[in-house]
């Protein structure tokens, strides 16, 4: 984990968690960028009337969790370095227990989960870049806004091939990671510039067809190896005994599991009673509460914070760790449970809809209000 490689006269000499944190993870940030941008030109963030309920269910998931974490750290007279850890959903995991748990559930419930999640790694990476970015080097910054520009530029004219932007790609994040700025913002900028616009006689815009070909890269490989290597912790009695004991570690774990469900929920509900939004015609208010649970699945962001905010302090940074996972393992039970309860309830409404006990090939359902059918 501390074995350090790669060129000491560029900046780069890092060790492998330092690799894994900073070079891996900017792959998943990139993935992450072609998602938003995604949503925003051909997605729900396209609308600003559809977006607006899981862009403010999103700010507000954020918000929340970073109160409650502030309160119990000063009630209990801990450290306030932490309270962006427990705003932030980890989109790739929540995505799959919905998935996995969720076969019957609406798709617009999946749409609003992608909405919110997409809001919510935006907004992580904008708190990454204002809040842990420390003695920049404007040099640096220039050259890495110039190679991005020359990227932008070679994607306007047409040019392809990963001979030409996978070396600018690097130089790229080289730059941002010298500069002082978190190199995974590199990762982000460059997903936002790819087209993700189908033209005439295209199956799949370009950034389509690089997220299908960098996804299983970031999935199988990034994520994996980071949380290798960042979220090994020592896990006994006494260790989860302390999660519950230290401020810092119960604010990460309230947070993730009370601010997020209260704050997403809350925020959607308040949104949808006193503004012109609403609610999908597709979803209840149930639904919103079983994604606004599971949305407290912090782990990949939350955990590349956790190192950012107590850098230095290797106990607090285990402790914290630990409470991330927990917390993220308690909001996952949680939601599951719910979630479950919700494919129940649309599976026995669909069943009532295919029943067709009189074997007419029309449903009972649909024969109901027939005279003829009394």
């Amino acid at each position: 984990r501390r074995f350090p490689f790669g060129p000491a006269a560029l900046g780069l000499d890092l060790s492998v968690a330092h690799w894994a944190a900073d070079g891996l993870l900017a792959v998943f940030f990139f993935v992450a960028g072609i998602e938003l941008k995604r949503e925003l030109v051909a997605g729900d963030l396209k609308d600003p009337r559809t977006a607006a309920l899981p862009v403010v269910a999103a700010l507000c998931g954020m918000a929340v969790p970073a109160l409650v974490y502030t309160l119990t750290g000063l009630a209990g007279g801990g450290s306030l370095s932490g309270w962006a850890v427990p705003t932030a959903t980890d989109i790739a995991f929540a995505l799959a227990v919905l998935a996995v748990i969720g076969t019957s559930l609406p798709n617009a419930l999946r749409a609003f989960l992608l909405t919110l999640a997409v809001v919510d790694d935006l907004c992580a990476i904008l708190i990454i870049a204002v809040f842990f970015t420390d003695g920049l080097d404007f040099a640096a910054l220039g050259g890495a806004f110039a190679g991005l520009a020359v990227f932008w530029l070679l994607l306007r004219k047409g040019v392809r091939g990963w001979y030409v932007h996978v070396p600018l790609a690097l130089v790229v994040w080289a730059l941002m990671y010298n500069s002082g700025v978190h190199a995974t913002i590199a990762g982000v900028a460059m997903g936002l510039m790819l087209r993700c616009t189908r033209r005439e006689g295209e199956e799949r815009s370009p950034g389509e067809h690089i997220e299908h070909l960098v996804r299983p890269l970031s999935a199988g490989v990034a994520v994996p190896l980071f949380a290798l290597f960042s979220a090994g912790v020592a896990v006994s009695g006494d260790a989860l005994g302390r999660v519950f004991t230290q401020p810092e570690t119960l604010g990460v774990v309230l947070g993730l599991v009370v601010g997020k469900a209260v704050g997403i929920f809350g925020g959607t509900w308040l949104t949808a009673r006193f503004t012109r939004a609403s609610l999908s015609e597709d979803l209840v208010w149930p639904d919103v509460f079983a994604v606004s649970s599971l949305a407290g699945i912090g782990f990949t962001v939350s955990l590349l914070i956790g190192e950012l905010a107590f850098e230095g302090d290797r106990v607090l940074t285990d402790g914290v760790k630990a409470a991330v996972l927990t917390g993220s393992l308690v909001a996952a039970v949680l939601a599951s449970v719910l979630l479950k309860m919700r494919n129940a309830k649309y599976q026995a409404l669909w069943a009532a809809e295919e029943r067709d006990d009189d074997q007419d090939g029309i449903p009972d359902v649909y024969e109901q209000d027939d005279p003829e059918y009394h």
